[in-house]
């Protein structure tokens, strides 16, 4: 919509769609995705843990990264901060 060119902005994008900026711009960061994660979220084969409320919270930019956290037990989009308290009482 904003590359094809039907919306200038994501200012114009969200007013159009009646949600807030926020939101829009939490929801193209899910473009970022590596292609296998997509992959694996639309087979289900997702990473326990993996939400949406957390991938559009931030995930890394480069795919390598990406896939690294994801094999070392911290997929993108899992809650950190839950895993983070965990680890504080371990």
């Amino acid at each position: 919509m904003i590359e094809g060119g039907e919306f200038g902005n994501v200012r114009e994008l969200a007013q159009a769609e009646k949600v807030n900026e926020t939101y829009i711009s939490r929801a193209l960061r899910l473009t970022l995705l590596a292609p296998d994660i997509v992959e694996a979220i639309l087979d289900g084969r997702q990473p326990e843990g993996m939400t949406l409320p957390g991938l559009m919270a931030g995930v890394e930019v480069e795919w390598t990264v990406q896939a690294r956290d994801m094999i070392h037990g911290q997929p993108a989009g899992v809650d950190n901060e839950s895993r983070v308290e965990q680890i504080r009482m371990e």
